[in-house]
């Protein structure tokens, strides 16, 4: 837990501040830089700046650890100056000698030995919550590819056909997972959207399919058309299982410019295993399509 400040260091604070600038726009600009709330300090802004000073230190005591650790931020980077930060100050010498004394007050209090400190603990925390995070996803999705495979041994009908909502299902955690904000399968009307997400600063409406059969061309054109009929910047992302047909995507790169881009099984199976990020396979895919008008790209190319 973070201690508020002794008297001493307070009244050097103070001081210090009161001296080392002579306009209050530098002044407001260095308290905000170090965490003071604007609205605190705007509440005294009529007042000097030695007043500011003390009336902005007595309410960040009310802020608990929190304003005390403002408060230490403020001491830190006050310590951090190598000269003064306005040299059209009334009195240099008096505001390099306060400075000083601060910065001796510092020093023998610890005060900017325990910033240092509070920093290592924050970078070693922040390290340690991004390996737990490396280490949830890492499980979920080890539990994706279980339930994937759970899905490619479907042999009754009725497995088989729950299996197409156990896809959507899947995707949408797949999403969720990579942090990908995800909606899942919903009517507009009668026409029904297998999942929704954005990406990028577009917004994208899924497909997804795991039939007996490849698409035809009047599927990847039914889709097209569902995207175009909604904003402009709408694309969209076609899953097949099954894959396409050679000549199906040949007649489909004749027709229209094409706003969606297509996965199939395999792709899918190479981002359940880890060997391209669900991320990486977007950028590929649209970077293709965009560049070079390929609406599929198999991603195992990459891979070779």
């Amino acid at each position: 837990m973070t201690t508020r400040l002794s008297f001493e260091i307070r009244e050097a604070v103070v001081s210090v501040l009161g001296k080392i600038f002579w306009l209050k726009a530098p002044f407001r600009t260095f308290l905000l830089s170090c965490g003071v709330p604007p609205e605190m300090y705007d509440r005294y802004a009529d007042e000097s700046k030695y007043k500011i000073a003390r009336h902005v230190l007595g309410d960040l005591d009310l802020m608990g650890d929190e304003g005390y650790l403002i408060q230490r931020k403020i001491v830190t980077e006050l310590c951090r100056l190598r000269k003064i930060p306005d040299e059209n100050v009334v009195d240099r010498d008096s505001a390099i000698e306060s400075l000083r004394w601060l910065k001796k007050l510092a020093l023998e209090q610890k005060i900017t030995v325990e910033e240092e400190r509070a920093r290592t603990e924050d970078r070693t925390y922040k390290a340690r919550q991004r390996q737990l995070a490396i280490a949830a996803r890492a499980q979920k999705m080890e539990k994706l590819r279980a339930e994937f495979i759970a899905m490619t041994m479907a042999e009754s009908a009725e497995e088989v056909q729950r299996r197409g909502y156990d896809l959507e299902e899947l995707l949408a955690q797949l999403f969720e997972v990579h942090e990908i904000t995800y909606r899942r399968p919903y009517r507009v009307g009668n026409e029904q959207i297998d999942g929704h997400f954005v990406y990028k600063g577009f917004d994208y409406l899924v497909e997804a399919r795991w039939r007996s059969k490849p698409p035809s061309e009047a599927d990847l054109v039914a889709f097209r058309r569902k995207v175009e009929k909604k904003l402009e910047s709408t694309r969209g992302l076609f899953l097949s299982m099954m894959g396409y047909r050679p000549e199906v995507l040949y007649e489909f790169a004749r027709g229209e410019r094409s706003s969606i881009i297509l996965m199939d099984g395999q792709d899918l199976i190479l981002i359940l295993e880890g060997h391209v990020s669900l991320t990486d396979a977007l950028d590929l895919k649209i970077r293709k399509a965009a560049q070079e008008g390929i609406v599929y790209f198999p991603l195992a190319q990459r891979l070779r």
